[in-house]
């Protein structure tokens, strides 16, 4: 379960309830160590090398790493004079990236007096993932945003039918299915590419990044004269999580609908 995205417990629209001794502030924060190596890279130059990353969950955001000073390279990030006010957090700090002739303003940020109350940030910094180049947990890379270790991929095969629709035409039909479950959103269904219409699709440029998932190539839909953009898309080298669905195709966007008869 994701602590503080989608339907979380932390979060105003999670799906459970706590005990009436149980109180969550308006913004709540959750740190917690991990015991896993992560570096960070711009082009072949370390940046930072963390032996025991912290890792913040905050309320509808993406959980973000935190490191002891001492793993950052103070050569290339230095803190800045610019600030910014967050709501759980207080004044926040903004640091630079210089690498060789490359500046990255805002590449990371600290709390730099924590208020009482809040999780142990002092001394801690956040590097942006989008500010580097490439992220290693141990030695696998991290692709899209740190990864939740509370949310799951889940992929279970299906003698279901799922029946796909563009208006009245028929784009595709599967008695094999997979259905892929994900914290936080709704379930998907992917169908084998021999159950799809192939004539009713065309490529698209757009691709999407998912750290559970893997890389996504799109699909636009054309019935007619009717075109859905990226309604249909794949995953042809899925991470782990998602083996099941290699190379199928989920449907999804304005005017696509998704039948599905529960098998007998």
């Amino acid at each position: 379960m994701s602590l503080t995205m989608g339907s979380g417990p932390l979060v105003g629209t999670r799906r459970g309830s706590f005990d009436d001794g149980t109180r969550i502030s308006e913004h709540p924060l959750y740190l917690e160590e991990l015991d896993r190596r992560v570096r960070g890279y711009v082009g072949g130059r370390l940046v930072v090398d963390a032996a025991a990353p912290r890792l913040l969950h905050q309320d509808g955001q993406l959980p973000r790493w935190w490191f002891d000073r001492s793993a950052v390279d103070e050569d290339l990030l230095t803190p800045t004079d610019r600030t910014r006010e967050d709501p759980a957090l207080g004044t926040v700090r903004s640091w630079d990236l210089h690498v060789g002739e490359r500046t990255v303003q805002d590449a990371a940020e600290d709390v730099p007096d924590p208020a009482p109350g809040l999780p142990p940030l002092a001394g801690l910094v956040a590097v942006g993932f989008d500010a580097l180049d490439r992220w290693l947990e141990e030695d696998d890379e991290v692709i899209g945003h740190p990864r939740d270790p509370y949310h799951r991929v889940d992929t279970r095969r299906s003698s279901d039918t799922v029946v796909v629709r563009v208006g009245r035409e028929v784009v595709a039909e599967s008695t094999r299915p997979v259905k892929l479950f994900e914290t936080g959103l709704p379930v998907r269904w992917y169908l084998p590419p021999e159950d799809v219409r192939s004539a009713f699709l065309s490529p698209s440029l757009t691709r999407t990044i998912c750290p559970y998932k893997g890389i996504a190539s799109y699909w636009s839909l054309t019935v007619g004269d009717r075109v859905v953009p990226d309604g249909a898309w794949t995953y042809a080298d899925p991470l782990g999580e998602a083996l099941q669905v290699r190379g199928f195709l989920s449907f999804l966007g304005e005017g696509v609908e998704v039948e599905v008869r529960r098998a007998a």
